[in-house]
């Protein structure tokens, strides 16, 4: 009787650890299901602020749900809302010294309708002199989350009113940055701005895995995160063409990812090796700025953020063909050779990114992470000199490989063990490098 059931006992293990192989988990029958979900005509594009891209949303909450991951929020759930808010300009009025100041000089990005200041006002005022960058200077106060008057030197008029293209969308918040071009900075100043503020409510889905503490003698990784991520927003409906129809599904950018990311989150469920607690997350509006990764990023500490795997547009072949995927800032970490050492023996490679002139590291929901230091990588095959379906209404999962697109699953997963067990930790970037 003991002897039958210490068998039984082995035969259980072996069966468990055989039922952990990526191949047992993630197989292309499910992978199918819910690419074919995502990329639907029924989901209309998943184009912004669309019922559409509500649908998609609640589908995704509804696959981590199901995957066992555990809400971001007790109030929300998988849902991490926030806002984004647009200013239209109605009036503005400004005297410098005295003078005044035409409507075309002054550029406001608020949430405010209403603004009123002089230079009693409790505002820091700075100027952006003619030697200076200036649209990295101007980035760089708008991002700072302080309120500034921004004088800006007259030796920029020609470039000045390309800033009004960073005045779309923005988070909602408590400060202001007023930018006036002029050839003086002021002792004595007005500035009465009125805009008709409108605001839109967005969400990412986020599903968290909590980190396993570790045995007596290993460190105690599970205050540390690792994020997988994608994005579900795309470009919605637009004109038919002659030979389609007028739905951009996005089957390829990105359902493909967020399929990646819901299949993962089911195997490392269920593989119950994670030392580091592990983020899923599906990112909206990255079609428009990127504003669902920039706020999923400030909710973070980037110190505690291990790694983060983006992935993009994996539904196609790479360049070298099948079995193969490549890392955008494949050099500035060494989590590439960390995914390779992971990956010997399993006819996967994984290569650098062969587009570098296409700035992909910069382009897509890992850099704003990876800006902050973060080794935050996106994944992908997408042929960027050659993608024929890439943001066309032809981007359906008929053009689609899903045996190659479940490899490329399989192999995220087995790359990034060790990484997420807590047994390898990537360098990080140097954010002094990142122009």
């Amino acid at each position: 009787m003991k002897k039958n059931i210490a068998l039984l006992v082995l035969l259980f293990i072996v069966l468990s650890a055989s039922a952990q192989k990526p191949d047992k988990i993630i197989k292309v029958k499910k992978v199918t299901a819910i690419e074919k979900t995502l990329s639907a005509d029924d989901m209309g594009g998943r184009g912004l602020f669309t019922a559409g891209l509500d649908k998609a949303a609640d589908f995704i909450a509804k696959e981590f749900k199901k995957a066992g991951l555990e809400p971001v929020s007790p109030s929300s759930g998988y849902f991490q809302e926030f806002s984004l808010v647009s200013a239209k300009l109605i009036e503005t009025k400004v005297t410098v010294n005295g003078v005044d100041i035409n409507s075309e000089s002054v550029i406001a990005f608020t949430s405010q309708a209403s603004l009123n200041l002089t230079e009693q006002s409790p505002i820091e005022q700075v100027h952006i002199e003619g030697s200076e960058r200036f649209f990295n200077e101007a980035y760089r106060y708008i991002r700072s989350g302080k309120s500034y008057v921004v004088w800006v030197d007259t030796a920029y008029s020609k470039i000045y009113p390309n800033l009004n293209r960073l005045k779309r969308e923005h988070f909602k918040n408590d400060h202001s940055v007023v930018f006036v071009l002029t050839d003086q900075v002021p002792e004595k100043f007005s500035l009465q701005i009125t805009h008709e503020i409108s605001e839109k409510k967005l969400k990412n889905i986020v599903g968290i895995l909590p980190g396993k503490n570790r045995v007596a003698g290993q460190e105690d990784k599970s205050g540390e995160y690792v994020i997988f991520s994608g994005h579900y927003d795309h470009l919605g409906i637009g004109e038919p063409d002659a030979k389609r129809d007028s739905i951009y599904n996005g089957a390829n950018d990105d359902a493909s990812g967020v399929t990646a990311v819901i299949m993962l989150a089911r195997y490392f469920k269920k593989t119950k090796n994670n030392g580091r607690t592990l983020v899923f997350a599906a990112f909206t509006a990255e079609e428009t700025g990127g504003f669902g990764s920039q706020y999923f990023s400030r909710q973070f500490d980037p110190e505690k953020v291990a790694a983060m795997f983006n992935i993009e547009m994996i539904g196609t072949d790479s360049k070298w063909g099948a079995n193969s995927a490549y890392i955008t800032g494949y050099e500035k970490t060494d989590m590439g050779k960390i995914l390779e050492k992971n990956l010997e023996g399993t006819g996967f490679t994984f290569y650098p990114d062969p587009y570098p002139d296409q700035q992909l590291f910069y382009r897509s929901d890992n850099a704003t992470l990876a800006r902050l230091g973060v080794p935050a990588h996106t994944i992908s095959t997408s042929k960027m000199d050659n993608e024929p379906f890439y943001h066309t209404q032809g981007d359906e999962i008929s053009t689609l490989d899903m045996n190659n697109m479940t490899a490329i699953i399989r192999a995220i997963a087995l790359s990034s063990a060790s990484i997420i067990n807590g047994t390898d930790t990537p360098t990080r970037v140097d954010a002094s490098l990142l122009r």
